[in-house]
C-alpha cells in the first residue's frame, strides 16, 4: 500500500493496517539503522569518562556488589534497578553499565519502532526514530541510569500495541504487548503508567470501533501489575499507600496547581534538574524546537487526515500531552527528562508532518532544502547543548573521585559513613555508606551517626559557610578539593577515622 491510497474495507470488526503492508528486510534495516546511530553517538560522545548522576547513584547502589544501598525515598521506584541489576551485581565499571546501557536504549528504540510498523509506513517511523533520538536530552539519557527515557520508550509501545489491538482483533500479540508496555511503564514510573493510561482507556471507551472489554482489562492489568511493587513497598516501608503518596509529594514540592512551562524550556539549554528554576533565560535558541513541536504536531495530524490514517496519529498526538500534565502543571520545578514519553509520542505526528510537506507541497526542491537546513540547525544545537552536558558529567566524575581519594587517604575507607553536602555520591566513590541525619533523605539521628563512629570512619561534609553540626564537636576539620557548584568544601572526620594510605578508587 502506498502512502497516499485509501484504506480497503476489511472483514467486520476488524480495519487493516494504515502501513505499508508486508515487512520486509529492508524495513528492518532502516529502522535499525536509526537505532544503530543512535547508540554508537551514545558511545561516542556520552559514554567515555562520565559518572554517575546523584539519582543515578542512588538507582545503583541498590543493586551494587560492593556497596551499601542509599535512602529510596518514598517518590522513587525500582523498575531502573532491575533494569541495571545484571551489570551491577557483576561489576563496578561505570563504563561497563554505560555501554550495557547504551546497547539497551538503542535495541528498545528500535522494538518501540518496529511495533508501529503495521501502523505507519516504515519511512515515517525512521523519521520519528530520528527526531527522537537527535534531541540532547535522548541521547544524554541512554547510556544513564535513569527510568525517564524507558518510561518513554515503553509508552511508545503501548500506545502502537494499543492501536493494533484496537485495529485489528485477531492480533494477540500486540494485546500481549500492551500489557507489557504498561507493566513496563509503571514499573519505571507508577504515575507515568497512570497518566498514559488515562486517555488510552478513554479512547477505547469513546471509540465504538475500539470497544472491547479485553482491551480495557489488559489495560488495567498491566498497569496494576507494574504498580504492584510499589504499593507492596509502601505497606512495608512508609506506613501504607496514602502515607507514601504524601511523602512523595512533599518531597517533590507538594504536587499542585504550578505552571511550570517556562521552566521547562529554560531547562532546555542543559539544565538536568532546574530546582529552583529561578535563573535567567540565557539561550532562547535551544527551545526554539519546543514552539515548533505543536505546530507540527497539527500539521501532522492535517497530513494524517488527508492520508486517511487520521485515528493512527491523533491517539499519540492526544495522548502526549496527557503524559506531560503533571510536569507541566502539577510540580513547581523541571528536568527535561520528565517529558521524554511525550516527545516520544509526538516524533510521529512531527515526523508524519514532515514526510507529506517533501512529497506533497511544491515546489518539492525548495520545501526539502528549506527543511534540510532547519533540520540542520536543529542538530546543531542539540549537540552544542549536549558537549557541554557530557563535559560537566566528565568534571563531576573527577571532581568525586578526588574527593573521596582525600577522604580515604585520611582514613575514611570501608566500613565508613558519609553524611551531608552530596553524602550520597561521596559515599558511593568511597565505598561508604551514606546517612542523613535530616532532609528528605533523613536515614539516621545525630545520636545514631555518633554512635556509629564509634564503630567505624564516619565524615560529615560541609559546604560553602557551613559550620560543623553540634554533634561532631571535637572531631577533625579537613579541606576537601572542590565540587562542581560546591566552594569551600570541608568535612567533619570522627576520631574513629584515621589517616593512613590513600586508596585507588575505581568507581
Amino acid at each position: 500500500m502506498t502512502e497516499t491510497s485509501a484504506v480497503a474495507s476489511g472483514p467486520r470488526g476488524q480495519e487493516p493496517p494504515a502501513g505499508q503492508g508486508r515487512s520486509t528486510a529492508g524495513d528492518l534495516g532502516l529502522l535499525a539503522a536509526v537505532a544503530g546511530v543512535y547508540t554508537l553517538v551514545q558511545l561516542t560522545l556520552v559514554v567515555r569518562g562520565s559518572g554517575l548522576g546523584w539519582d543515578e547513584t542512588v538507582y545503583v547502589s541498590q543493586v551494587a556488589r560492593d556497596a551499601e544501598a542509599a535512602f529510596f525515598s518514598a517518590p522513587r521506584a525500582r523498575g531502573i534497578t532491575y533494569l541495571v541489576a545484571p551489570v551491577t551485581l557483576l561489576t563496578s565499571s561505570v563504563g561497563a553499565l554505560r555501554v550495557y546501557l547504551a546497547l539497551l536504549s538503542g535495541t528498545g528504540l528500535l522494538a518501540a519502532l518496529w511495533v508501529w510498523r503495521r501502523l505507519l509506513p516504515v519511512p515515517v517511523l525512521a523519521v520519528a526514530g530520528a527526531l527522537f533520538a537527535g534531541l540532547w536530552i535522548t541521547v544524554i539519557y541512554g547510556p544513564q541510569a535513569m527510568p525517564n527515557l524507558w518510561a518513554a520508550l515503553g509508552s511508545l509501545c503501548a500506545a502502537g500495541c494499543f492501536l493494533r489491538a484496537a485495529r485489528d482483533r485477531s492480533d494477540s500479540a500486540a494485546l500481549a504487548g500492551l500489557g507489557g508496555a504498561m507493566a513496563f511503564v509503571a514499573l519505571m514510573r507508577p504515575s507515568d503508567a497512570l497518566w498514559l493510561a488515562l486517555p488510552l482507556g478513554l479512547a477505547a471507551v469513546a471509540v465504538p470501533a475500539w470497544r472491547r472489554p479485553v482491551l480495557l482489562l489488559v489495560l488495567v492489568a498491566g498497569t496494576a501489575l507494574g504498580c504492584a511493587q510499589w504499593v507492596v513497598e509502601a505497606y512495608t516501608d512508609f506506613g501504607g499507600l496514602l502515607a507514601r503518596l504524601r511523602r512523595a509529594s512533599e518531597i517533590q514540592g507538594h504536587l499542585g496547581w504550578h505552571l511550570a512551562f517556562d521552566d521547562q524550556v529554560r531547562a532546555l539549554d542543559g539544565r538536568l534538574l532546574c530546582r529552583p528554576c529561578d535563573e535567567p533565560w540565557r539561550r532562547p535558541v535551544t527551545a526554539v524546537w519546543w514552539f515548533v513541536l505543536p505546530l507540527l504536531t497539527a500539521g501532522g495530524v492535517v497530513a494524517a487526515a488527508r492520508l486517511r490514517r487520521l485515528p493512527v496519529l491523533l491517539l499519540p498526538a492526544l495522548t502526549a500531552p496527557a503524559t506531560a500534565v503533571p510536569y507541566l502543571l502539577l510540580i513547581g520545578y523541571a528536568a527535561p527528562r520528565f517529558l521524554l514519553p511525550a516527545y516520544a509520542l509526538l516524533s510521529l505526528p512531527v515526523a508524519q508532518c514532515l514526510t507529506w510537506l517533501c512529497s506533497a507541497v511544491r515546489p518539492r526542491l525548495l520545501v526539502v532544502s528549506v527543511l534540510a537546513v532547519a533540520l540542520a540547525g536543529h542538530l546543531a544545537v542539540q549537540y552544542a547543548v549536549l558537549a557541554a552536558v557530557a563535559a560537566r558529567g566528565r568534571e563531576s566524575r573527577v571532581a568525586f573521585g578526588r574527593v573521596a581519594a582525600e577522604l580515604a587517604r585520611q582514613g575514611v575507607r570501608p566500613p565508613c559513613v558519609v553524611s551531608g553536602t552530596e553524602a550520597v555520591r561521596i559515599a558511593f566513590r568511597a565505598g561508604c555508606a551514606s546517612r542523613q541525619t535530616g532532609g528528605h533523605d533523613r536515614s539516621i539521628t545525630p545520636a545514631g551517626l555518633v554512635e556509629a563512629a564509634r564503630e567505624r570512619p564516619v565524615a560529615v561534609v560541609m559546604a560553602g559557610g557551613d559550620g560543623p553540626p553540634a554533634y561532631a564537636d571535637g572531631w577533625r576539620l579537613l579541606r576537601l578539593p572542590d565540587l562542581p557548584g560546591r566552594p569551600g568544601l570541608r568535612a567533619c572526620l570522627a576520631p574513629s577515622a584515621r589517616p593512613g594510605p590513600g586508596s585507588h578508587l575505581s568507581r
